[in-house]
Order: structure tokens, then sequence, then C-alpha cells
């Protein structure tokens, strides 16, 4: 269990003149250092090039902040951005949703993968150990911001935030980001035991994308019973979290069960390049053919130009007729005698 503490740890790592260097965005840094890492690993694992990871931070990092920026904005704080629309635009006061970046990097995969010619199951599996990595170290830098945090307990374990609530007798908090950091490590070693038993590229694709929107969700569900009500009212029976994760779950339990059954084979080579590969292999086939017709050829011919010789043989020369004059046979005498 954990012990109760006070938690007034200043979130600015290090102070550079009028800038600040917040623990929250060392973080970041893990998140995109280590998720690309992780991509790197399963594209060229799946006969993929490692530029491919490198190329897909650029889309990773917009749609992570544009998404988890808009989320927040939509579902957690529309009033205040009504009311201040250039609010919309400092991201660095903070307000940042996890689905809402979901969200982001759903696009931002969609959109990679169409310009790369992948199938977009294929990008997602790929990008579900990253994402599971990001969950984790989110929550660690809410941690540090002393921000999302847990409903008031009266536990034996809880911790005291004088940055959220405003002074230092605030109630004890559930660690809600603890428990939703712990969560991420759940998902990442369920997301390797399910690979190593699917035989990792022998598993269907569209698998481990199902399995992390299957069990991230449904374990946000019921983490978010422990966590402080946001825009919604106590008396409702749900949160905005606990809304917006059911549908996510839900679309998790039906991909592991589409991806069981169509088993479709995975693979980060594009259509286009499994095309072009069959092309080259019919056409070294035909070239063997063609190697071996020509080897044949000349037998063939040498036999045509034997039956040619034979058949251009001078014929034998013709029999020399017999051109000895017939002895002249003598008149009769009676003949002459009557032409006298």
């Amino acid at each position: 269990m954990l012990p109760k503490f006070t938690w007034n740890i200043d979130p600015v790592f290090l102070h550079l003149g009028p800038l600040a260097l917040r623990y929250y965005s060392l973080l970041f840094v893990g998140v995109f250092l280590g998720g690309y890492a992780l991509l790197k690993w399963q594209i060229e694992r799946g006969g993929g090039d490692e530029d491919d990871a490198g190329d897909f931070i650029v889309y990773g990092v917009f749609g992570v902040l544009i998404g988890a920026r808009l989320g927040h904005v939509i579902f957690y704080d529309w009033k205040k951005a009504l009311a201040d629309p250039v609010w919309i635009f400092e991201i660095w006061k903070g307000g940042l949703a996890s689905h809402g970046a979901t969200a982001g990097l759903i696009f931002a995969m969609w959109l990679f993968t169409r310009r790369r010619g992948v199938p977009f199951l294929e990008g997602a599996d790929r990008f579900a150990f990253s994402a599971a990595l990001g969950a984790t170290l989110v929550r660690i830098g809410n941690f540090f911001n002393s921000e999302i945090v847990g409903r008031p307990t009266d536990q034996t374990w809880g911790v005291r935030f004088p940055r959220y609530d405003g002074n230092f007798h605030g109630p004890f908090r559930y660690p809600t980001q603890f428990y939703e950091a712990g969560l991420g490590l759940l998902v990442i070693l369920v997301l390797y035991l399910v690979d190593r038993w699917a035989g990792k590229e022998r598993r269907p694709r569209g698998l481990l994308i199902s399995v992390f929107f299957a069990v991230y969700f449904t374990g946000r569900f019921f983490v978010e019973y422990f966590k402080a009500y946001q825009t919604l009212p106590t008396s409702y029976p749900l949160t905005m979290g606990q809304i917006l994760s059911i549908p996510a779950a839900l679309l998790g339990y039906i991909g592991i069960a589409w991806s069981l059954k169509a088993k479709l084979p995975v693979g980060w080579a594009p259509p286009e390049d499994l095309e072009e590969e069959e092309e080259l292999l019919d056409e070294d086939e035909d070239e063997e053919f063609e190697d071996e017709d020509e080897s044949d050829e000349p037998a063939a011919d040498e036999d045509e130009e034997d039956d040619d010789e034979e058949e251009e043989e001078p014929p034998p020369p013709p029999r020399k007729k017999n051109k000895k004059k017939a002895k002249k046979r003598p008149a009769d005498d009676d003949d002459a005698d009557d032409d006298e």
C-alpha cells in the first residue's frame, strides 16, 4: 500500500531565463523517443524500413498535440474556449485529453499509411506498443504537474496536492495518475504476451491494436471511478471519461473477434511493392524459360542445318551417254543398183 504524503514538487525542472523546462516536457520527449524505438522495432520486424518510423514521428507529434488539445476543448472546457478563443492555442498552459490524443493518432496513422500505401490496420498494429508507452509516461507527467487527480479518500493511502487544491490542508486523494501509469504498463505486458501467443509475424492483422483498445479503455472505465469529476456533475452515473471509453473498448472487443476470424496476414510491404515483386518474379521466370529456349534453339538449328546440308548435297553426276557410233551397215547391192 502507498503511504499518505503531500506532493508539492515544482513542475518546472529547470528555469532558463524566461523559458521553463518542465518534467512533463521531458516525459513527452521520452514518449516520442520511446515510441519511435518501439515503432521502429515493429516496422523492421515486419519487413519495412526504419525511415518509416522516423517519418511517422512528424505525423504523430501533430496528431497528438492537435487531437489532445481539441479533445480537451470539446469535451472538457468548451465554455472557456468560447469565452477566450485565443486560449485554445495556448497549449503550454495545459489542457490535453487522452481520448483526443487517441483520435489524433488514429487520423495521423490513417494519413501516413494512406500516403505510404500500407494498410491502416497494419500501421495501427505496429503502433500499439508505442501508444501504451505514451499512455504510461503521460500520466507520470500529470503527477508531476499535480493534475488529473483522484477523488478524496479516507483510505490508508492517498496523496495531498496543494498545487491543485490551493492549500496545504486539502484532502488526501487517490493517486489515479499512478493507477493509469500502471494500466499502461499492464497493456504493454498484455500486448507482448498476445504478440508471442499469436506467433509474432504470423499473427492476424488488427489483433494488437484491438487488444490495446479493449484492455486500455476497459481499464480507463474503472479508473474513472477514482478520478475527480470533470465537466459532468457528480449526479451523473458516468463521467465524461467513462462515456468516451465505452465505444473505444467495444471497438477493441469487436476488432479482436474480427481479426481472429478474418486472419489477414501481416507485413509492412505495401500492396504495390508486393505486386512489383510478383511481376519481377514472373519476369525472372520468363527469362529463365527464354534462356532454356535459347539453349535449345542452337541444337535445333544444327539439326536443321544438317538436314539442309543433306538436302543440298549435289546430285550424283549424270551417267555418260555411250557415244560410240554404231557401225554403218553396208547397203544392199540391189538397192544400190536401183538407185543407179
